[in-house]
């Protein structure tokens, strides 16, 4: 959750407990990565205003009038 809302608040600290978890460093590299890229596209899908498929639950903005175009 801190990598996601707090990126900067991220310390050695939590790769430690990371570790001390059992998680390789491999594995926390691998969660590190999916997780920046997923936040990484999400803001450049908010930024540009892309639509959710269909399926999916609606946006919280609803139709995305709050946007200037």
């Amino acid at each position: 959750m801190r990598l996601t809302a707090t990126p900067g608040a991220m310390t050695p600290h939590d790769v430690k407990t990371l570790r001390e978890a059992s998680f390789s460093d491999r594995a926390i590299s691998d969660a590190v990565q999916v997780v920046s890229y997923f936040n990484y596209i999400n803001r450049v899908a908010d930024a540009l205003g892309v639509d959710l498929e269909e399926w999916m639950p609606p946006h919280p903005h609803g139709d995305r009038a709050h946007r200037d175009d």
